[in-house]
């Protein structure tokens, strides 16, 4: 699994994990049942606290995104579509806010911001 974590970001370790693995869930490179390492495999292979790990796992588990069976591991659970449809949102939104500070900084106007996304959407 290819995660990578920066310790020096302002985003809490664990949050990166968790990020990581719903972009994982959700663009479909990880699949229904596949399983995530051990809490003790991927602390070591990151070179983190078991803790932080295990803290991530849970905020996936409780988002509905994976499920813990003891003794067996942690495993993908399906995401509902309205799941992947709030996340998907959520980076255009990312993207849209992008684009519009961008505009602010050239002058562009609403209007003309809008009609070139009109433009793009046509084609």
């Amino acid at each position: 699994m290819n995660i990578i974590v920066n310790s020096n970001s302002m985003i809490p370790i664990y949050e990166q994990i968790v990020a990581s693995i719903k972009h994982m869930i959700l663009s479909g490179e990880l699949g229904e049942n596949d399983s995530l390492p051990s809490v003790r495999a991927l602390s070591g292979d990151l070179k983190i606290s078991a803790l932080t790990v295990k803290k991530a796992y849970d905020v996936l588990e409780e988002e509905g995104l994976t499920a813990t069976i003891h003794g067996k591991g942690t495993y993908v659970c399906a995401p509902s579509q309205i799941m992947i449809q709030e996340e998907q949102h959520r980076e255009l939104e990312k993207d849209l806010e992008a684009v519009a500070e961008k505009a602010k900084l050239y002058g562009v106007s609403r209007e003309e911001l809008s009609q070139m996304l009109k433009l793009i959407m046509e084609e």
